[in-house]
């Protein structure tokens, strides 16, 4: 199953390791990604493979969050199709 990460908060150095790093300790794959600075804003889109996960998809949430405060970012986790059908006319 895929997901749609995404990232917002004030540029620093790091982001992107951080939640790459994270995602990785519990197998979750990277497979695409976009970053830009939005009037002055870190912003990020991750596309992600869930499904060899080692926790389920609340964990991912609930720790994504978590990391998120520690790195004064707003970090949210959708599954795909939600992501999609949220975003289709």
């Amino acid at each position: 199953m895929n997901a749609i990460i995404t990232v917002i908060g004030n540029d620093k150095v790091g982001i992107i390791a951080g939640i790459c790093i994270k995602l990785a300790e519990i197998n979750v794959n990277v497979l695409d990604l976009s970053q830009t600075i939005l009037q002055g804003n870190f912003t990020m889109v991750m596309a992600v493979d869930i499904s060899k996960a080692t926790v389920n998809f609340a964990e991912i949430s609930d720790m994504l969050t978590e990391l998120g405060k520690e790195m004064e970012l707003s970090i949210h986790i959708q599954r795909e199709e939600i992501f999609d059908a949220m975003h289709t006319i």
